[in-house]
């Protein structure tokens, strides 16, 4: 039988104790199995997708809902939806970035998975992005446990697409919402986000025109309104920058939704 030589080399114990041997063979092939045995076990793993922060409840305020920001300063906020489509996206942002506003937008899951370079677009502008939960369905047709998973699955998905979390706050879809489905989402961590007034962007469909629209924000802007605005139209993204200027005309500012409660 014939076995492996591998070469002596002699070193000296640093505390000045006896000389020692080494085999720098021997060292090498120990290494090396080393590194098969842990390739080994990794092999057939599943990958793993590191999870969103824990936020405990106190990440939101309280179980109250949000229907306006401060009325006591000449400030307006809109804020926009993202479950569907995103034809004003691009209006919407170039509108914000010219009058220097950050914008509040609620996305769903499903708008994140679709669309991950305009959520990153978002978050390096600077913009606020919150939950519009997963898959936009009617909370108030879901149990406790959809609710959360819900929420918890948009966490997820937002967290995976663009490393940030979207509490503490979060808009129902359709602003369907009653007290259970908002201390639901409170446990999460969430605190429900109404409107002041709602732009009816969303009835272009239906004949909704751009002209309406930009009547219904001027004609009904007070003092801290949150308003209600998506991006699966044309109006919006047509019509911002007008508004805005008009507002500013006015004497208010835009704010997001943080900067104006």
């Amino acid at each position: 039988m014939k076995f492996f030589s591998f070469p002596i080399i002699q070193g000296q114990d640093q505390n000045g104790g006896d000389p020692y041997l080494i085999a720098p063979g021997v060292l090498a092939y120990a290494v090396g199995a080393a590194l098969v045995v842990a390739g080994l076990f990794m092999i057939g793993q599943p990958a793993r997708v590191v999870p969103p922060p824990v936020v405990s409840t106190s990440a939101a305020h309280s179980a109250r809902e949000i229907i306006h920001g401060d009325t006591s300063k000449k400030q307006i906020i809109f804020t926009f939806d993202g479950g569907d489509g995103n034809q004003s996206a691009q209006g919407i942002l170039a509108a914000l970035a010219k009058h220097h506003v950050k914008g509040t937008f609620f996305l769903t899951g499903k708008f994140v998975e679709a669309n991950p370079a305009l959520v990153n677009q978002m978050k390096a502008a600077g913009h606020e992005i919150f939950s519009h939960t997963y898959s936009h369905p009617h909370l108030t047709d879901l149990t406790d446990a959809q609710i959360s998973d819900e929420l918890t699955k948009m966490a997820e998905t937002l967290y995976k697409v663009a490393g940030i979390s979207p509490q503490p706050y979060f808009r129902a879809p359709y602003g369907d919402r009653d007290d259970r489905v908002r201390t639901d989402a409170f446990k999460a961590g969430y605190e429900s986000v109404y409107w002041t007034i709602d732009a009816r962007d969303w009835e272009e469909s239906t004949g909704e025109t751009a002209d309406q629209v930009k009547n219904i924000i001027l004609s009904t802007a007070a003092p801290g309104n949150i308003y209600l605005m998506h991006f699966g139209d044309t109006i919006t993204g047509a019509i911002l920058d007008d508004v805005m200027t008009t507002l500013e005309q006015r004497g208010y500012r835009m704010v997001s939704l943080t900067q104006g409660l």
